[in-house]
């Protein structure tokens, strides 16, 4: 499936159906008593507002002729009264429909943004940020106003237009008929702009995605662009996407836009209709004030009518962001806890690859066969060209991917027969490309340790050789960096992962390309911190500068899939074979420079 790219629009997997608004709704069902307390307040605003057509007629039809300046009064007050009870229900009801809405939008953005963390890397290797990120704000953004308003107001619009209908048929049954006469012509309408409607803003929710992609993109990568003065040509780009945007948004907007003056039109011409036959008196016998009251009525009637139909608009407009929303939480995690997984007791760090086989691709495996036992405490070097499977090893390890075939053993226990938790907490892991939170120093190095002692910290950083250059910073370890680390060198960044993989206190070490980053001088430094880092702990380390794994217990030589070489520094070097051809080549390349 096409989604790797900024340009490319994403596909449905699924259809909408309407059993996603009834899924929406159960967002809504925990709000309920304030739900209910809200429509409480509308029905008894919209009873106060059915009352004064009522006193109109009244006025009209018999205080005014009969000169009854009591009664007026009092029908004064009384309308005076309807007032301040439908304004003070309208204060209440904005503050508390405002909040609900807001707190389904916080429970259903928490809901996917939950589900996003459990979901495999393939996910969002697969996936441009930014049209993830979209779902998250801007799509569930956009359904604020249908569950702040829409869903309650038309609750209220429906029994306003019952009651209204109700009021309308006692005064005058056959003028009833007469305001009834152009549904028919609305509802036929609705179900030509519906397809339309829902059609364009699917397009123009694609073209918003891709937009929000484009950006976010181009700013992850400002550094390369600046650095090769791709300026011009993104503008160009971002040109071309934004005006796809703007082509989508006003054809849904027009489309949009065509319900409101066709429901409007109906309503006009349902009053002119009604005052031709009340005036021409066409089959029908009515005072002045029964007239009167009755064009309020219908004013009442078609007010709602008109929500009604921009509610509907919003519903219609609303589908193509929850279709989008729902397929993201839809997605399926391919790594998930086994009903019946067990909790890893804490581990010894014992490691077994049994007949081990993976792949990405079908067809094309990554590892063939692979077979290894590692002893708790031991060191593992992993080298071999790029694209042999030194990181899939470890991934596997991780559980951040399943075996095809075969099995991935730690203290015995398969790694699919345990929960996922109780696994990743005990073991460490420092990727090669390191990633540092916005917030403090500490708070990263706290990261994977939660209740750490700022001495325990500060500790593990001296024992990684970060807290010489914290220490010289403005704060220390509460010094503010940027999201990524920007303000810090790369180097600095991986001392500061390092201190944190090891404030874990994993009982495996992962270290991939952990040193890569770090000079020659530092590293130095850093191989005594090591030693006492490795020290009782199951490792492996992924390096390609040889001279960081030379004391490790084993090195793996992976190439086409397979281990192809196993021993320590000396016995591989003594065999002469590929990981004796490696070391050399780096040693003549030292010894060149």
């Amino acid at each position: 499936m096409a989604r790797n790219t900024f340009d490319v629009d994403e596909e449905l997997e699924q259809e909408f159906s309407w059993q996603d608004f009834k899924r929406l709704s159960r967002y809504v069902v925990p709000y309920k008593k304030s739900i209910i307390s809200v429509l409480a307040t509308i029905i008894l605003a919209n009873l106060a507002g059915m009352l004064a057509p009522v006193f109109t007629k009244i006025a009209i039809d018999s205080s005014i002729p009969d000169g009854n300046i009591s009664q007026l009064l009092l029908i004064g007050v009384a309308f005076l009264a309807t007032l301040i009870i439908i304004g003070l229900c309208m204060r209440y009801r904005i503050y508390h429909i405002t909040r609900i809405g807001q707190d389904v939008l916080k429970d259903m953005r928490y809901d996917i943004f939950e589900h996003l963390q459990r979901l495999p890397f393939s996910y969002f290797d697969t996936r441009p940020h930014g049209k993830i990120l979209i779902r998250i704000v801007n799509y569930i953004n956009t359904l604020s106003d249908l569950l702040s308003n829409g869903l309650i107001n038309l609750i209220s619009d429906v029994f306003n237009v019952v009651i209204t209908l109700i009021f309308m048929f006692v005064i005058d049954f056959k003028l009833t008929l007469y305001s009834l006469a152009l549904l028919p012509i609305l509802f036929v309408m609705v179900m030509v702009i519906k397809n339309k409607q829902r059609k364009a803003y699917q397009t123009l929710s694609n073209k918003q995605s891709n937009l929000n992609a484009y950006i976010h993109e181009s700013i992850a990568g400002i550094k390369i662009t600046q650095s090769f003065a791709r300026e011009e040509e993104n503008a160009s780009i971002f040109e071309e996407v934004s005006s796809d945007y703007r082509t989508s948004w006003m054809k849904a907007v027009r489309i949009q836009f065509l319900m409101w003056p066709g429901v409007q039109n109906i309503s006009v011409i349902t009053t002119c209709l009604i005052y031709f036959v009340g005036i021409r008196q066409i089959g029908v016998d009515v005072s002045t004030g029964t007239l009167i009251a009755f064009i309020s009525y219908i004013n009442n009637f078609w007010n709602p009518v008109i929500n009604i139909g921009n509610f509907y608009n919003s519903l219609i407009t609303a589908t193509a962001y929850l279709e989008r929303i729902f397929e993201t939480m839809d997605e399926v995690p391919d790594i998930e806890d086994k009903p019946d997984a067990k909790v890893l007791p804490e581990m010894k760090g014992a490691v077994a690859f049994e007949d081990v086989t993976f792949r990405y691709e079908e067809g094309k495996n990554i590892l063939s066969d692979v077979n290894f036992t590692i002893t708790p405490g031991e060191s593992i070097a992993l080298v071999g060209p790029t694209g042999a499977g030194k990181t899939t090893i470890i991934n596997l390890l991780s559980r951040f991917y399943d075996v095809n075939e075969g099995s991935v053993k730690v203290d015995g226990m398969d790694v699919r027969d345990v929960t996922l938790s109780s696994l990743r907490s005990q073991m460490g892991v420092m990727l090669q490309d390191t990633f540092i939170f916005s917030g403090t120093i500490i708070e990263n190095i706290r990261y994977g340790k939660l209740d750490a002692t700022e001495e325990e910290i500060i500790e593990a950083a001296k024992i990684v050789r970060a807290h010489d250059f914290i220490k010289e910073l403005k704060d220390g370890y509460h010094t503010v960096v940027e999201e990524r680390g920007s303000t810090l060198s790369a180097g600095q960044r991986q001392l500061i992962s390092f201190a944190r993989a090891l404030l874990a206190d994993p009982k495996i070490l992962i270290l991939d390309e952990a040193t890569s980053s770090i000079d020659t001088k530092t590293e130095e430094l850093l191989q005594e911190g090591l030693l006492k880092l490795l020290e009782g702990r199951t490792s492996f380390i992924i390096a390609h500068r040889l001279s960081t794994i030379k004391n490790s217990d084993r090195i793996f030589y992976v190439a086409g899939g397979t281990i192809a070489e196993s021993g320590n520094h000396d016995q591989l070097m003594a065999q002469r074979g590929l990981y004796h051809h490696l070391y050399q080549s780096q040693y003549d390349l030292l010894q060149a420079i």
